[in-house]
C-alpha cells in the first residue's frame, strides 16, 4: 500500500473514532427518559379509605411544563380534584374522599428533565366504598406503556450516518485538496 493510501485509511480511522466518541454519548443520554421510582399510594395497594393526594415520584426532576394527572374509579367518572402539581421529581394530584370499592387508575403524562415527554399509569383498590362525590365521565385514558414523545432513533442512524459519510469523503479526497495544479 502506497504512503498516500496509508495516511488517507489513518485518517478515516482517526475521523470515524471522532465520530462515534461525539455521537455515542449524546444518542446514549437522548434514549434515557424519567422513569417512576415509587408513587403513593403504590401501585397495586389495597386502601381502607382514599388517600388525600395521589403522587407519582420519578428518578430525576420535571420540567413544570403541562403536566396532567387523573384519578378514575371503577364506575368510570374522575375521582382527582384540581391540577396537577409538579414538585421537584414529585407529579401530584388532589383526590380525597372517593367512591365505589375496586380498582382505581391514576393516569400521568409529565415533560422529564431532558424534554420528552412520559405517560402511564399505576392504579390502586379502595377496599371499603367511599362517601365522596363523583367527578365528570372520564374520557378514555391514553396508552400506558410509560413512553411516548422523544426523538426517533432513526434520526441518531441518519446523522450517523451523514456524519461517517462526511469523515469518509474527508479521509479520501481532503487529503488531496492541496495538491494538483496551482493556480497563478
Amino acid at each position: 500500500m502506497s504512503r498516500r493510501a496509508t495516511g488517507s485509511v489513518r485518517l478515516f480511522a482517526l475521523v470515524t473514532a471522532l465520530i462515534w466518541l461525539i455521537i455515542g454519548p449524546i444518542a446514549g443520554t437522548a434514549s434515557a427518559h424519567s422513569t417512576v421510582v415509587g408513587s403513593e399510594p403504590a401501585d397495586g395497594a389495597t386502601l381502607d379509605a382514599g388517600p388525600a393526594r395521589a403522587t407519582i415520584t420519578f428518578n430525576e426532576p420535571l420540567q413544570p411544563n403541562f403536566p396532567a394527572m387523573t384519578v378514575v374509579g371503577p364506575d368510570g367518572n374522575l375521582w382527582s380534584k384540581g391540577e396537577p402539581v409538579v414538585e421537584g421529581r414529585d407529579l401530584s394530584v388532589e383526590v380525597g374522599d372517593l367512591g365505589p370499592a375496586g380498582v382505581y387508575r391514576v393516569a400521568y403524562r409529565v415533560t422529564s428533565a431532558d424534554g420528552h415527554v412520559v405517560d402511564g399509569e399505576r392504579t390502586f383498590t379502595l377496599s371499603t366504598a367511599g362517601q365522596g362525590t363523583p367527578g365528570p365521565a372520564a374520557n378514555a385514558q391514553s396508552s400506558s406503556d410509560g413512553s411516548g414523545g422523544g426523538v426517533p432513533v432513526w434520526v441518531y442512524i441518519a446523522g450517523a450516518v451523514i456524519l461517517f459519510g462526511a469523515g469518509l469523503a474527508f479521509a479520501l479526497f481532503g487529503a488531496n485538496l492541496g495538491k494538483g495544479k496551482s493556480r497563478p
